[in-house]
């Protein structure tokens, strides 16, 4: 098990008429990047460096009316899951940032060849070329959309993080916000965790500057840290200590209970039990490709220290 971004999504979608349109001539006539998910911690960051570097962005998400996104991102409403929204959202589009989501995606794939998109880069994760694979289930469902992507004659780069710096927040942010602690089965286990910034400004390069065509990016975080030392991340982030308080793995088990199915939580527990006192794998992918350092977890915390308190 790894990954990736370890908490849940649901809720299911229904049109509203404000934000579903027909894309006009003239829209057609100027190529554009859609960002799919652009509310998401990766998408909202992918969409805000593409307009920064100048480029015609279309955002997307199955609740536009929920804002939440860069002020000056023009939204439209769709859903991976439902490809009737597909061909009105990619009309004009010219490459596509696109989260993985097996569901519909050869449908994905149709509307993309049809609409004339030359460039998909697609956010996977690091899980599909772990040993492991085959027994992961995050990483068959990430390998399910990459292959489909693969054989689909369209141009693609592949980002494949390991853990999100923002599970902290589903993790610990709970107990942190109410009661100052955190527990932990495995207070010396380590990873190193990825900024969503950094995810983000990898498919900002890939999506504006050449050299990226049929690249898969490996990204851990710039350091190896333990849980523990995380927590203190975010307490100096806060302006106070927070409580790291040893519990057994069955008690870690019930607190996750009440945030994510049993199967990602007993995952999550035997990925902290293995890596308990041994140092993760860090990487220098976002240096070399951006040109510019990754953010350390401190700089993560100080980014979301609200998210906190």
């Amino acid at each position: 098990m790894t990954h990736a971004n370890l908490g849940r999504r649901t809720g299911a979608c229904t049109v509203d008429a404000r934000f579903t349109r027909t894309i006009n001539d003239a829209e057609v006539g100027s190529l554009v990047t859609v960002v799919f998910g652009a509310r998401g911690n990766v998408g909202r960051n992918v969409a805000a460096g593409l307009l920064a570097a100048g480029e015609k962005v279309r955002g997307t998400s199955r609740t536009p009316e929920a804002g939440g996104f860069p002020s000056t991102l023009e939204v439209v409403q769709a859903d991976l899951e439902r490809p009737e929204t597909l061909p009105m959202v990619l009309a004009g589009a010219d490459k596509v940032f696109l989260y993985a989501k097996p569901e519909e995606i050869d449908a994905f794939v149709a509307a993309a060849r049809s609409a004339g998109v030359r460039q998909v880069v697609l956010l996977s994760s690091v899980s599909v070329v772990m040993a492991t694979s085959e027994q992961n289930p995050i990483a068959r469902m990430h390998r399910t959309v990459e292959l489909a992507i693969e054989r689909s004659g369209l141009d693609w780069t592949f980002v494949r993080p390991g853990m999100f710096a923002t599970n902290a927040r589903w993790w610990w942010g709970d107990s942190i916000r109410g009661e100052g602690v955190v527990r932990l089965p495995y207070p010396e286990a380590q990873n190193a965790p990825v900024h969503e910034k950094d995810m983000a400004a990898l498919a900002v390069t890939a999506l504006t500057e050449p050299g990226h065509s049929h690249q898969a990016y490996t990204v851990h975080g710039s350091e190896s840290l333990t849980l523990r030392r995380q927590v203190e991340h975010i307490g100096e982030a806060l302006g106070r200590p927070i409580r790291v308080e040893k519990v057994s793995v069955e008690e870690a088990r019930e607190e996750f209970a009440e945030k994510a199915p049993p199967n990602v939580a007993d995952a999550l527990l035997r990925m902290w039990a293995a890596s308990d006192g041994v140092p993760a794998p860090v990487s220098v992918v976002v240096d070399r490709i951006t040109g510019k350092s990754a953010h350390t977890f401190a700089q993560w915390a100080a980014d979301h220290a609200d998210d906190f308190r």
